[in-house]
């Protein structure tokens, strides 16, 4: 918080700050409100995401191929070993996703995200947690919005070095995907 504080009004950053913590799809959706570009995209702090892979993720919505693009952990690029739980988790995500709304995503749980702004502008989200993700998927896929997966080089943080995501979340994406398959 105190770099950010200090990159606050240099180089076009404006830092919005909640007081407390609120979770992920609160702040995201605080973001959302505020931002002020064409094109967004979603960067987690903790950076299990490299910022060098920008170029390769904005590049499908450059070419107007996609409107949507997701950074995918598992196709191809470098990574470092992961969780397996974690990982065993997300496929069967993913898999409940593709089934549920017909698609074939290899990594819904991503939290690499890029989308022009037009794609969110009508659409109600409402998670305060992790739960953004399935939600934020379940919402564009019943929309019939382009996506385009890209793979993303990713460096996995363990619990003891302060990842928050747990077996409750799974659940809690579940419930999710479920509900947003009949609800909008």
């Amino acid at each position: 918080r105190d770099i950010l504080k200090e990159l606050d009004g240099t180089d076009n950053i404006r830092v919005v700050l909640h007081e407390k913590n609120q979770g992920k799809g609160a702040a995201v959706r605080t973001g959302f409100g505020e931002a002020k570009g064409d094109v967004f995209l979603i960067q987690d702090a903790d950076l299990e995401y490299d910022p060098r892979d920008y170029p390769a993720i904005l590049k499908p919505i450059e070419e107007g191929i996609a409107d949507v693009v997701y950074g995918s952990r598992f196709l191809g690029a470098p990574r470092r070993s992961t969780m397996f739980w974690h990982m065993i988790a997300n496929k069967l995500l993913t898999l409940a996703t593709n089934i549920l709304y017909n698609n074939i995503l290899t990594d819904m749980e991503t939290g690499y995200k890029v989308f022009r702004k037009e794609v969110i502008a009508d659409i109600p989200l409402h998670a305060k947690r992790f739960e953004f993700e399935p939600e934020f998927t379940a919402k564009i896929l019943k929309r019939g919005v382009r996506i385009f997966e890209v793979p993303i080089s990713f460096n996995p943080r363990d619990y003891d070095e302060g990842k928050k995501i747990g077996m409750s979340d799974a659940f809690e994406a579940i419930w999710a995907l479920l509900k947003y398959r009949f609800v909008d």
